[in-house]
């Protein structure tokens, strides 16, 4: 483990000043342990570079990943397209931060999640759907977070069920009877919160005790009436109560916790 009150470069040797072009450089300025270009801590870079910003693309080529990537941030976006190749996936990540959109449609098939992620959180609306059948799922999560609702039906039988809750907060209404049948609760908890209460008695008789309680909160009569014989007491009390009755079938259960996964 190297000590981080000693000044070591890169390379595992210790930083002399002498010969640095920066070392007392009237146009410019840099502190031991605290700012410096060649330091191996990436906050030190960084923080040379955010004082000097205007030598940040004299140092994109430099044979550290950490000074690349730092350079990345505050040199003009011009000097940035020749990134996009860089072999370090952290240099091509801090230079997604700032690239023009127009290039970005060229890193939609970057080797590394962390780039795509980046990629499909900066793409405009209309380049989003080519990212849709990303490999990775948060990539996907993403894109479902920010893409044009209709282009969402395109994504309701996604691989991944968060992708797939994504897709049923934000789809049109007119899709979300088809986003009932998921296999997933979660999913289909989604769909439901956002029905209106005169689509509700179709669910009384959904599997999953979540939605029924979600019909017994919301519905109608004809919704809360399937309810009063529901298998679960908690769906049971809650549709006897709304209903204006007594609740016979609360019991010793009353206190118990159900846990949303």
């Amino acid at each position: 483990m190297t000590d981080p009150d000693q000044a070591i470069d890169w390379q595992g040797s210790a930083i002399s000043c002498s010969g640095c072009p920066h070392d007392q450089r009237p146009a410019g300025r840099c502190e031991p342990l605290h700012a410096c270009v060649r330091d191996r801590y990436a906050k030190r870079v960084d923080r040379f570079f955010r004082w000097n910003p205007q030598v940040a693309k004299d140092y994109l080529q430099h044979p550290y990943f950490e000074v690349r990537a730092c350079a990345a941030r505050y040199a003009d976006i011009f000097h940035l397209p020749p990134l996009m190749n860089d072999p370090d996936e952290t240099v091509r990540w801090s230079a997604a931060q700032r690239l023009p959109h127009r290039h970005l449609l060229q890193m939609i098939h970057d080797p590394h999640r962390e780039v795509r992620i980046r990629v499909a959180s900066r793409l405009g609306e209309r380049d989003l759907p080519a990212m849709m059948n990303d490999p990775d799922y948060y990539v996907r999560l993403v894109v479902a977070r920010r893409l044009p609702p209709s282009f969402l039906p395109l994504m309701l039988a996604d691989a991944d069920i968060e992708v797939r809750r994504a897709v049923a907060l934000r789809i049109g209404p007119e899709w979300l009877g088809r986003m009932l049948l998921d296999a997933d609760p979660g999913v289909r908890m989604e769909a439901v919160a956002r029905l209106p209460a005169t689509a509700l008695p179709a669910l009384a008789r959904d599997p999953d005790w979540r939605i029924r309680y979600e019909v017994a909160t919301r519905g109608g009569r004809d919704a809360l009436l399937p309810l009063l014989e529901d298998a679960d007491p908690e769906v049971r009390s809650l549709a006897w109560e709304r209903l204006g009755g007594s609740t016979p079938f609360r019991d010793a259960q009353k206190g118990r916790e159900q846990v949303w996964e």
